[in-house]
């Protein structure tokens, strides 16, 4: 009989001992899931940087006068000093017309008369200095008095032309001098120098002249951009971009804040300024102990359980 219950008291201990070594590992898993829990973020403080906020608009290159070269008289041309895209100097010989009636008398009257020394011969020159955009006629060709020959870009008339919205004529005050990025990358120093005085009816647009140095480098219908400044900022409280979030429609924003260690909250926020990387914030006001996410804020709730690991 001793020995019954000195089994049975044995058997006891054992499932005892089974129950309670099932259970220990199971709160230790429990603890380690507990440890953790949490959205793995980032965060950032407050940054007070100097903020410029611009809108960046094409610039067409063009030549705003253009030269036409042409005859004073009916006759042939002789000589063409003038091919396309050839610079050219005021005053420079381009065409030698010969009159239609020298061409028929030919050296008729000065064998008549040698002193006379009629030539019929006109000579037609480059009224302005520039390029030659286009070219009309050729050696041997007939032309009659006050026909085109050919046309000549101003160089003195280069600039760029930019289509301005007329919405942002207000900040033409402070653009008097504007940064320009040509296609390959290169930039210029451009000179506001006025304004035309109609918009386009279809587009509401406004044509401003814009000069720049070197002209005589550039080619015309070169389009580059033009960087017009809205509005700038010495010192402004910003956070990266990355710290913003806004709803499908972009009409509410907001941020992450830490409230304690494990805790993250909404905060809704008033932009100003942005950046392509910064965004100033109007309101509310943040310290400088004011812990913001970064990066894993993206689709938390109002009120999250986060984890903050190193940058």
């Amino acid at each position: 009989m001793i020995n019954l219950v000195k089994i049975v008291i044995l058997f006891m201990c054992l499932i005892a001992s089974g129950l309670y070594s099932c259970k220990g590992p199971e709160k230790k898993e429990s603890t380690e899931e507990k440890i953790e829990a949490g959205t793995p973020v980032t965060v950032t403080t407050m940054g007070t940087d100097a903020l410029t906020e611009y809108i960046d608009l094409n610039a067409t290159a063009t030549f705003l006068q253009k030269n036409y070269v042409k005859a004073n008289v009916n006759g042939y041309i002789q000589t063409v000093n003038a091919t396309p895209g050839k610079f050219v100097a005021g005053g420079q010989t381009l065409f030698i017309i010969k009159t239609k009636e020298a061409q028929s008398l030919d050296n008729t009257v000065n064998k008549l008369d040698p002193s006379f020394k009629f030539s019929g011969v006109n000579n037609i020159k480059a009224s302005a200095t520039g390029f030659i955009t286009q070219l009309n006629h050729q050696v041997g060709d007939y032309v009659q008095d006050g026909e085109q020959l050919a046309v000549i870009s101003n160089q003195n008339s280069f600039a760029f032309i930019l289509n301005l919205p007329y919405e942002l004529k207000q900040y033409l005050d402070k653009n008097s001098s504007v940064d320009m990025v040509l296609p390959d990358g290169s930039k210029l120093k451009g000179q506001v120098t006025e304004s035309m005085p109609s918009v386009d009816a279809a587009t509401q647009t406004l044509n401003v002249v814009i000069k720049v140095p070197e002209a005589e480098k550039l080619p015309e219908n070169l389009i580059a951009k033009v960087r017009i400044i809205k509005t700038n900022k010495a010192s402004a409280p910003s956070l990266p971009k990355t710290a913003i979030l806004t709803n499908d429609v972009q009409s509410e924003f907001w941020v992450m804040q830490i409230l304690d260690s494990v805790t993250a909250v909404k905060v809704p926020i008033k932009k100003g300024i942005e950046t392509y990387d910064r965004v100033e914030i109007l309101e509310p006001v943040f310290t400088a102990n004011d812990k913001i996410l970064i990066t894993g804020n993206y689709g938390l709730p109002d009120t999250a359980k986060v984890r903050i690991v190193l940058n």
